[in-house]
């Protein structure tokens, strides 16, 4: 379960998406994965136990079991416009952007090859298929990620070992070694020339105790296709190992994604936007074989997650919607065939939508920025949801429907704030909305369903909470030394 989450969650998106912001504005984008691992610690520990408890089987059923099918269907449709538009386009974008880079293939013919093969193990094989073939691709993705590293860090040390590359680069370039960003950090977006500010896709502080915490929290304890994972675990200490260990590798990734970033950046390559680094350090310093193998894991990524997102919006649309709205009565035979249909349909929709994103700079920040736009009304009713029993039904439907033109108007009217700010700015806002309307809710008219809690379920293991403990004192040192 532990590498079906990493395998699902590292693709295109991370490979290509992080690599290129590791060129451009260096280490700091690696608070995306580090602050990842405290999270998953967090959903491990709270709200894992409440879902399990509850057999819940996804995000949308655990709305209406405590509140109601309005607030099922409304964020089941903020979920599939997500997967559809927002993660499966970038995917197949990224992708087909790397087959293009790397072997020369035309873009277009790179994204449907790319979606023809994450269709295979997706539309047909189901959630056992996927998590399997994640195990399989996660050995491949690690290891040829690793590679890549290790060679790049090679050429950079000119022959002496990673540690010497590893020193060159902070010696060449040490303000890409930067975690926190000041006020006035910039960088030199090299697709337009134009001198941009770091601190607005990366604004100080608020990496640790701000806006960081809700796109982190969001994805990680309530996207479909990420808790689907842990949701389908044998047991709560099953799940919790797997996150424990995906915390681990979290930690381990920004070697892997990050680094040859900044070492493409202190060796000149010859690129003309930042989220071509990754295919330039594959095409110039991974060695004939290896290079296979680092495709292999490339290839593998998009495939993994493309089909868990695939999958997701399938599962959302057919049980969330369709049963709900269309056809209750349907047998389990023609479910099965309506998710195959609908996941057909997503990767098409991706497909077609994949030129839209060729004039945005760096895709990994147009993911988070656009997700963000729905995540803190999304995460505000599920907080609320499970943690205070007197969050109404009607709380829920203003904190849900407001959270989208709230965004826009933060983003049209305050452009000057940090995308990351305005997720917390919303979350505050929304927060105070839906306990101002909960408590004005007449308790006998909007009394809403309990899910079931206990102090018992949040209790874990003497190793789960070593383990924890390891996890945040090697986050404290790593900020502390990087600060």
């Amino acid at each position: 379960m532990g590498g079906s989450l990493i395998a699902s969650n590292i693709s295109a998106e991370q490979m290509i998406g992080m690599t290129g912001p590791g060129y451009a504005v260096g280490l700091a984008i690696s608070s995306y994965e580090l602050m990842a691992a405290a999270t998953l610690l967090v959903v491990a520990k709270y709200f894992l136990p409440i879902f399990l408890k509850n057999d819940i089987s996804t995000m949308p059923q655990f709305l209406e079991k405590r509140f109601d099918g309005r607030v099922r269907t409304g964020l089941a449709i903020f979920w599939l416009l997500i997967f559809v538009f927002v993660n499966i386009t970038s995917l197949l974008y990224l992708g087909g952007l790397a087959l293009e880079n790397m072997l020369g293939i035309p873009l277009v013919w790179g994204v449907i090859g790319l979606a023809v093969y994450s269709s295979t193990f997706s539309i047909f094989g189901g959630l056992r298929a996927v998590v399997w073939t994640d195990v399989v691709q996660v050995i491949v993705l690690v290891f040829g990620g690793t590679v890549a590293s290790v060679m790049i860090l090679q050429a950079v040390g000119n022959g002496d070992g990673i540690f010497a590359g590893l020193q060159t680069l902070y010696e060449k370039a040490p303000e890409k070694f930067d975690l926190i960003f000041s006020r006035d950090a910039t960088y030199t977006d090299i697709q337009t020339g134009e001198t941009k500010s770091a601190y607005a896709e990366l604004p100080g502080i608020s990496v640790l105790i701000g806006g960081m915490w809700i796109a982190n929290l969001y994805y990680w304890g309530t996207n479909q296709y990420i808790i689907q994972r842990a949701l389908a675990a044998k047991s709560l200490q099953e799940a919790q190992k797997g996150l424990i260990l995906a915390a681990f590798v979290k930690i381990l990734l920004p070697f892997i994604i990050v680094l040859p970033g900044i070492a493409a950046f202190v060796l000149g390559a010859e690129i003309t936007k930042a989220d071509e680094a990754y295919p330039w350090v594959i095409n110039n310093y991974v060695s004939v074989g290896f290079k296979g193998i680092v495709l292999a894991a490339l290839v593998a990524a998009i495939g993994s997650s493309l089909s868990s997102m695939v999958n997701s919006t399938a599962t959302i649309y057919t049980l969330d919607i369709h049963q709900k709205l269309f056809d209750r009565k349907a047998s389990e035979m023609k479910l099965v065939y309506i998710g195959q249909v609908v996941a057909a349909v997503s990767l098409v929709l991706g497909i077609v939508s994949t030129p839209l994103l060729s004039n945005f700079g760096q895709i990994f920040q147009f993911v988070q920025e656009y997700t963000g736009f729905v995540s803190p009304g999304i995460l505000v009713v599920f907080i609320f949801g499970l943690f205070w029993e007197r969050t109404s039904t009607q709380a829920a439907l203003v904190a849900v429907f407001l959270a989208l033109p709230l965004s826009l108007y933060l983003k049209i009217f305050h452009e000057s704030i940090p995308f990351i700010n305005r997720m917390g700015i919303c979350f505050v806002i929304l927060s105070v909305i839906l306990v101002i309307v909960s408590l004005m809710a007449k308790e006998n008219k909007h009394k809403t369903q309990q899910v079931e809690t206990s102090p018992e379920l949040f209790k874990t293991s003497t190793a789960f909470n070593l383990m924890s403990v390891l996890i945040l004192g090697i986050l404290a040192a790593i900020y502390t030394i990087f600060w």
